[in-house]
């Protein structure tokens, strides 16, 4: 492992969550891109996800689970991760994918459901917006 990169809190209304934490926290805030906004602290990054596209990051049961949020940790090679993983016994909800913002992922549960994504940092299949 190399860090937590950022949090990620899944969101059923990001307008006001977003500016729940932008104009009344004060957090700085880094960008907004397709049901996603992250603000940027000097050594960790939170992250607001809308939780109209939790299917699609975590699959149908990661979604059924209505979590309130993840970890995410950045690891050299998520391949391996997952492979360590399932050889453990767990099951990853989705992964291991390429995902278009930049990072090759894998999503699995710790053992009181938390949902922990797992990283490898990868080359953008499409900018910004």
């Amino acid at each position: 492992m190399e860090r937590i990169d950022y949090v990620i809190l899944y969101s059923a209304d990001l307008d006001r969550e977003v500016a729940f934490y932008r104009d009344l926290l004060g957090l700085p805030f880094r960008f907004r891109d397709r049901g996603y906004a992250e603000f940027g602290l000097r050594n960790l990054r939170l992250g607001l996800l809308d939780r109209s596209g939790l299917e699609d990051l975590l699959g149908p049961e990661g979604a059924a689970r209505r979590p309130g949020g993840e970890v995410l940790f950045l690891v050299p090679d998520v391949d391996a991760w997952a492979e360590r993983l399932r050889a453990a016994g767990v099951r990853a909800l989705s992964g291991p994918v390429d995902r278009p913002w930049g990072h090759r992922t894998l999503h699995v549960l710790d053992p009181d459901g938390h949902v922990v994504e797992l990283a490898q940092e990868i080359p953008r299949a499409r900018p910004r917006t």
